[in-house]
């Protein structure tokens, strides 16, 4: 409660002089808008892109740079001290407390302005040296016209950061690279002159991952179940994935979606006494039910086989209540 207080005490405060390239944790700012600017800097011909990521930037804070930078805005020690305070505040693990000597509190209200007020200065000193950047909290992008140039900007941010700011880029995962073989914010481009927004495969993989682990949890459930399950995750994802521009992929996890739940229902149909009665009754020819509740195959294979697909068709799970993510995305389209 006392960090939400300061928070709204202090976030008018700062966040009116943060670089209009910082888009994270700020009022009235978002991802999609990061993503926009970025787009407009590939339009006009920075075709390459500083991909930089911060080593655990919310563990490795120094606090004594961060108190410094906030010294400078802040006259009043007393909210200083309670600010470090909250820095050193210890870590509770197996009811141990460990003493916290560098990094933000995790979940903290006030630790997304601190780390704004913190990189504010690789901002400003991005926008001193003439670059085209987007930054949003601790992941950093900035565009240039060649390799070459990239890779040079690279070596010399990495120096400032460890200098002025203590922090350590991890090379491992930072590159110098086509803006389309990044991902950013979940998202990548389409290379052609006019980009367009793509879903980032690493973001679909993740989203398979998730719904994985509702599948699996699900084979003791009703279908039904399952989908009221999913439909947040799937409706909530789409809020964000929404802005995508080329769709196709959409109805690619659609398939998989449709496949993992016929998977699901075979496993419900538990025996091929059961499978094929259950075949029989959604209109399945007898000799094909017959050879399909019979199948050695597992699961996953008489999930994409023609007999189910016939038995358990799209339109039979949209009744049910599952939402295509493809349809979700042309309905949104249609409404802008």
């Amino acid at each position: 409660m006392i960090q939400q207080a300061l928070l709204q005490i202090m976030q008018p405060h700062f966040d009116a002089t943060f670089s209009d390239s910082s888009f994270g944790f700020r009022p009235g700012r978002s991802a999609h808008q990061a993503l926009e600017r970025a787009r407009e800097h590939i339009r006009a011909g920075q075709r390459w892109v500083v991909d930089m990521d911060l080593e655990k930037f919310f563990d490795r804070v120094n606090h004594d740079v961060l108190m410094s930078r906030l010294a400078r805005r802040i006259e009043d020690k007393r909210i200083l001290l309670l600010i470090r305070r909250y820095l050193q505040a210890g870590m509770l693990e197996d009811g141990v407390v460990s003493p916290r000597t560098e990094g933000t509190p995790q979940g903290g209200p006030l630790s997304p302005l601190l780390s704004n007020v913190l990189l504010d200065e690789l901002d400003k000193e991005l926008e001193q040296r003439g670059h085209r950047f987007v930054r949003y909290a601790a992941d950093c992008n900035i565009y240039v016209r060649s390799r070459t140039a990239g890779e040079r900007v690279l070596t010399s941010v990495e120096t400032f950061l460890q200098k002025r700011l203590r922090l350590k880029v991890n090379r491992e995962k930072s590159a110098v690279d086509r803006p389309w073989k990044r991902k950013f914010l979940g998202y990548t481009f389409t290379s052609n002159y006019d980009p367009k927004l793509r879903i980032a495969q690493e973001s679909i993989g993740r989203m398979k991952e998730k719904l994985r682990e509702v599948f699996r949890r699900g084979r003791g459930q009703s279908l039904g179940r399952v989908l009221e399950i999913m439909q947040p995750k799937l409706r909530g994802w789409m809020a964000y994935f929404g802005k995508v521009e080329a769709p196709e992929p959409l109805r690619t996890l659609d398939s998989w979606i449709h496949r993992k739940l016929r998977c699901l229902v075979w496993r419900h149909w538990k025996n091929p006494a059961t499978r094929y009665a259950e075949l029989l009754k959604r209109g399945v020819a007898p000799n094909w039910a017959y050879s399909a509740s019979c199948s050695r195959h597992g699961p996953w294979w008489n999930a994409g086989s023609r007999t189910l697909c016939e038995a358990i068709p799209n339109d039979f799970l949209a009744q049910h209540g599952l939402d295509s993510l493809f349809e979700l995305h042309r309905q949104r389209r249609h409404k802008t």
